[in-house]
């Protein structure tokens, strides 16, 4: 396949994520729309490494790895978060968690 389908791709899901960080008041959803975005760097730099060919298309790959387990990280983190907030708010709307603010 070309360059261009993948970048096509990754362009298409790095806008859906960042639409749906925008458009989003649910903390869940934002950080789905984040992980989208993650998601779609990881294609291109699988992509370019695979154009590269040799060496650069495993650093394209252990590149990619490295934000997988930080997205993975800041699931964790995130949902934890958003977990502690329901318990005391009983909701996970972020206008809600505005009003925390001291």
């Amino acid at each position: 396949m070309p360059l261009g389908a993948y970048l096509t791709l990754a362009a298409l899901v790095f806008a859906i994520g960042l639409f749906g960080v925008l458009t989003r008041r649910n903390a869940v959803g934002i950080l789905l729309g984040i992980e989208l975005m993650l998601n779609a760097v990881n294609i291109n730099l699988v992509a370019f490494g695979a154009m590269q060919g040799g060496a650069a298309a495993i650093t394209g790959q252990v590149f990619a790895l490295f934000i997988i387990t930080v997205a993975a990280a800041e699931v964790g983190v995130g949902l934890a978060i958003v977990l502690l907030i329901y318990r005391n708010r009983t909701s996970v709307d972020l206008d809600d968690v505005a009003e925390m603010k001291g």
